[in-house]
């Protein structure tokens, strides 16, 4: 893909493969690095921002061979903002937690805490850390999602093609997800499969949460037990569907709430975890099986729990 080197200069670039099918307002997010979203709808609009010398709409779909003309954009410090040093902690880390690599995907064993990408009052998120890291490599996508405070494997993009390839996976419930979670109370045999619609909503207080309702999206999640303990249940769950927050209001609607779940848990229980050291919850994604969007081999990549979730389970007592 050409791209001249000079920012202050109008930017002619042809379209390889890795970008056919990208929108035309997302190509321009990570084309022009710091540059508020806004701003580019604005410079689509005006009609700065062309494909093959003709005006085009944000939703645009790119092939290849576009030519797409980039205008020079000055912004202001208080409109851009920076991606994340590489040399913060949290960012730097994240190195040391890929747990496989090639020219066309990263697997990643996300932390706890920090979201998949920035907005809406977070300065950054995996996405943006990653492409600090990765200063030369133009593409990098997110795959799929997992929340703030989950943990485990998360696929990121090195390719347009390959992101294509695993979406279609994602889609046709070509992947499978599997997820670990320490559960309330005894987890009874008979709930396996949970079907429950599940309905976003936002609270007077501004608070979004997710609740089954016969309004919502069809749901389910199919469970297994783990382990049981005296007060609690290890299980697994496999979500067919990917709605937000599945798993948490799955567990929630069936009784058995994740533990230290600051939306959809139970006080009582959660101060008892907290007891042995969990200061987190316990959702982590531990397994993900899926093909690989090149040489088509079935993978299947497994993240090991974080210190912080294997010593509370050592604490709790086996049943």
């Amino acid at each position: 893909m050409n791209t001249p080197s000079s920012k202050a200069q109008v930017q002619m670039v042809t379209i390889d493969e890795d970008h056919v099918g990208q929108r035309i307002d997302n190509f321009l997010v990570t084309k022009l690095k710091g540059v508020p979203k806004s701003m580019i709808y604005r410079i689509v609009r005006k009609g700065e921002v062309r494909v093959n010398k003709k005006r085009i709409k944000p939703e645009y779909k790119l092939a290849e061979g576009d030519v797409v003309r980039v205008p020079p954009v000055r912004i202001s410090e208080s409109e851009g903002r920076p991606g994340p040093s590489a040399k913060l902690t949290k960012v730097s880390q994240l190195e040391e937690r890929i747990l496989f690599e090639d020219k066309y995907l990263i697997v990643l064993n996300k932390p706890a805490g920090i979201a998949v990408h920035g907005g809406s009052g977070v300065e950054f998120g995996v996405i943006e850390a990653m492409r600090s890291l990765r200063t030369q490599q133009k593409f990098l996508e997110l795959v799929h999602r997992l929340d703030k405070e989950t943990s485990g494997v998360l696929l990121i993009a090195k390719k347009r093609s390959a992101l294509r390839h695993l979406h279609d996976q994602l889609r046709y419930k070509k992947m499978q997800k599997d997820y670990m979670a320490l559960v309330r109370g005894e987890w009874q045999a008979h709930d396996k499969v949970v079907k429950a619609p599940l309905l976003k909503l936002t609270l007077k207080s501004g608070e979004r949460i997710v609740r089954v309702n016969k309004e919502g999206k069809e749901s389910e999640t199919r469970f297994k037990i783990l382990q049981r303990y005296s007060d609690a249940t290890l299980v697994q769950a496999s979500p067919v569907t990917g709605r937000t927050h599945q798993i948490r209001v799955h567990c929630q609607y069936t009784g058995h709430p994740i533990a230290c779940d600051e939306k959809y848990s139970e006080q009582k229980f959660d101060d008892s975890m907290r007891v042995h050291g969990l200061n987190r919850l316990f959702l982590h994604a531990a397994q993900l099986k899926f093909t690989h969007p090149e040489t088509e081999e079935v993978m299947q990549v497994k993240a090991p729990l974080d210190p912080i979730l294997e010593s509370t389970l050592k604490k709790l007592k086996k049943v």
